[in-house]
C-alpha cells in the first residue's frame, strides 16, 4: 500500500459544545440508573451510553451506533480484563457500576455552524481516475461531517434528534460527548493481534493505555507476523494507487495519486511501519471495520488511528502477532 506524506488540517462542521439541553431521546443516555445487562445483538439507548463510555475510557467501541456488534463486544472484553473482570463480554451491573464512574454526561448539546467554505460537501466519485483529478477527498455531505466529528453513525445521530435538519446552521443538536482531549500518555509499545482483531497501545510499565478495534489483513493479504517499528507518523497522507501492489488489480485500472481526505482509502492518519507498504491507517468508511477485508495493511476508524498516532513515535515497537 504505496502512500505519499503530506500534512493538512482537518476539516469537518464546526461547531459549538455545550452541556445540557439535550432532547428526550439524548437524555435518556444520560440516565446513568438505566443499566439493564446488554450482550450481543442488543440495541437502545443504552448500548449508546456504553459505546461512549468505553470511547471516553480507551477502549473503543469503533463507530458508536447503537447497536451491540463485534466491535463492542471486543471493547466489552478488554474492558473486563484489564479490570480483573471475567471476560463474559456482557455489560453487567458490576461493569456499569464502573463505567458510571465516570460521571461526564454521555450526550451533549451541539450548536452546528457554517462548514469551512474552501471545502465544501462534494459527492466522491467510484471510479479511482475520477478520484485522482480531485483536489480534496473530503465528507460528501454534513451528516457524515458529524459522524466523524462525534464518532458516530450518521443514522446513529438521525435516531438522536428526530425533526432535526443535521445540515442547518443554528441547529441544536444532541450528540456523543466522547474522548475529550488527546491521549498524554506515551506508548513504549504497540501490538496488533489478529486473533483478538485489537490493536494495544501499552506504557513503559506494562499498563494498557488504550484498545481499539482494527480490519487486519485478509487471506490473500495476510498480516505480516513479526517486529517492525513505527517509522512516520503522518496526518492527511496522499495515496499512490499501485495496481502490482494488489492481489486482485483491476486491469482498466492504471497507477494514480489519490488526494488527501477523510475519504482518501488510508484515512485521514498513516502511521508507517518499517515493513514496507504496510502502516496502521484510517478508513474512509468506519462502520466498515470489521465488516470487510483490508489490502493487507491495520484498518481502523480515523479518530482511533488519530489517537494511536498522538502516542507513538518514530521508532516505537510494534509487535504484529497471531
Amino acid at each position: 500500500m504505496a502512500i505519499t506524506l503530506l500534512a493538512l488540517p482537518l476539516v469537518v462542521q464546526a461547531g459549538k459544545r455545550e452541556s445540557t439541553e439535550v432532547n428526550g431521546v439524548a437524555s435518556d443516555v444520560n440516565d446513568a440508573s438505566k443499566t439493564p445487562n446488554l450482550a450481543p445483538g442488543a440495541t437502545g439507548n443504552s448500548v449508546v451510553r456504553a459505546q461512549i463510555l468505553l470511547d471516553r475510557a480507551r477502549f473503543s467501541p469503533g463507530e458508536i451506533d447503537g447497536i451491540y456488534g463485534e466491535s463492542l463486544a471486543i471493547a466489552v472484553k478488554g474492558y473486563q480484563k484489564s479490570h480483573d473482570m471475567k471476560a463474559t463480554g456482557i455489560v453487567d451491573a458490576g461493569m456499569w457500576k464502573l463505567l458510571n464512574r465516570d460521571t461526564g454526561s454521555a450526550m451533549i448539546a451541539y450548536t452546528i455552524l457554517k462548514a469551512d467554505p474552501k471545502h465544501p460537501f462534494l459527492p466522491v466519485p467510484e471510479d479511482t481516475l475520477e478520484k485522482s483529478k480531485m483536489k480534496w477527498l473530503g465528507f460528501e455531505n454534513a451528516e457524515e461531517s458529524l459522524g466523524e466529528r462525534f464518532h458516530a453513525a450518521p443514522k446513529l445521530l438521525a435516531h438522536l434528534n428526530p425533526g432535526k435538519d443535521l445540515a442547518l446552521p443554528g441547529e441544536k443538536i444532541s450528540v456523543p460527548n466522547v474522548r475529550p482531549e488527546p491521549p498524554r500518555s506515551v506508548a513504549a509499545r504497540v501490538v496488533v493481534s489478529k486473533a483478538n482483531r485489537t490493536v494495544t497501545a501499552f506504557a513503559a510499565s506494562g499498563k494498557l493505555l488504550a484498545q481499539y478495534p482494527a480490519t487486519i489483513g485478509s487471506a490473500h493479504d495476510p498480516l505480516p507476523i513479526g517486529k517492525w517499528n513505527v517509522t512516520s507518523v503522518v496526518h492527511y497522507p496522499w495515496f499512490n494507487y499501485d495496481p502490482e501492489l494488489f492481489w486482485n488489480p483491476d486491469p482498466k485500472k492504471a497507477k494514480a495519486v489519490l488526494p488527501p481526505g477523510p475519504n482518501n482509502p488510508t484515512g485521514t492518519v498513516w502511521i508507517g511501519l518499517t515493513k514496507e507498504h504496510y502502516g496502521i491507517h484510517g478508513t474512509p468508511e468506519p462502520g466498515a471495520i470489521h465488516h470487510s477485508e483490508s489490502a493487507g495493511c491495520i484498518r481502523m476508524t480515523n479518530w482511533d488511528t488519530d489517537d494511536l498516532a498522538r502516542m507513538v513515535r518514530r521508532g516505537t515497537p510494534v509487535l504484529l502477532e497471531e
